[in-house]
């Protein structure tokens, strides 16, 4: 008790002469001018001005817009829902957890982007800022390279493709790569889906085939109060990995994708 009534005062000390220098700092504070930001709305006489503005607006719609982007014209749908299909096969609930899925599928597209990237690098964005080509022919040139590679994982079914044609009242015959994006993306993602759920089927069988044995062999001894899938998640992450699973799932989701 003694000790506390001794570090009384002292603490009331530091109190006050915080207090003190917080007063001196405001008045300082006070005293000096600080810049002050904003933004404001202006009239302009000068049409490069507000052109300016609009790409500025547009740049910043298209940055809002690059993980839809990301998600939609490139192989991270496919891959992702494959990878997912793996996961409630093995029942290992969150194991991988979702962060590790994502970055997987996130480095999976960007291995098999690559060629697709370099070619926009060396087609659009290296003369582009070179000043060889403007602006608008250096999205022409990504629009059609990555147009290309979405309409060859059609392969020969081209089914979704013609939906959209038909929809967007397309005279036909017409050359796909006459069509606009907003035909092949669309199409382009209904075929991922397409393909990653044929994919995911695959990957249940093998599966689905230990739960039916172990779901049989438990009845056939009387324990029905033992759930199957306590048996049967070991031996179907033993399953996995002598095949060498992770291996045959990434060489499956990069060997389905034509580059």
């Amino acid at each position: 008790m003694a000790t506390l009534m001794k570090n009384k005062p002292r603490g009331l000390q530091i109190v006050i002469i915080l207090t003190v220098l917080m007063f001196f700092a405001s008045n300082a504070f006070a005293e000096t001018p600080v810049p002050l930001f904003g933004f404001s709305v202006e009239q302009t006489q000068n049409p490069k001005d507000v052109s300016a503005s609009i790409q500025i607006l547009l740049l910043l719609t298209v940055l809002s817009l690059a993980p839809s982007i990301l998600i939609m014209m490139t192989s991270f749908t496919r891959t992702i829902i494959v990878l997912s299909f793996l996961r409630n096969a093995l029942g290992t609930q969150q194991m991988p957890p979702n962060q590790v899925l994502i970055g997987l599928a996130l480095f999976l597209s960007l291995f098999i982007m690559s060629p697709v990237l370099n070619e926009i690098n060396t087609e659009a964005f290296q003369p582009y800022t070179k000043g060889e080509i403007t602006q608008e022919t250096a999205l022409d040139k990504s629009s059609t390279v990555i147009k290309g590679f979405m309409l060859k994982q059609f392969g020969n079914n081209e089914k979704d493709l013609e939906l959209f044609v038909s929809l967007a009242k397309i005279k036909t015959p017409v050359d796909p790569k006459t069509l606009p994006l907003t035909v092949v993306i669309p199409a382009f993602i209904i075929n991922e889906l397409t393909i990653a759920f044929k994919i995911g089927f695959l990957i249940f069988i093998p599966f689905l085939i230990i739960d039916m044995v172990v779901s049989s062999t438990l009845m056939s001894m009387g324990m029905l109060m033992l759930p199957p899938v306590m048996i049967s998640l070991p031996f179907k992450i033993l399953q996995f990995i002598m095949v060498d699973g992770w291996n045959l799932i990434t060489q499956t989701i990069v060997g389905s994708f034509i580059r």
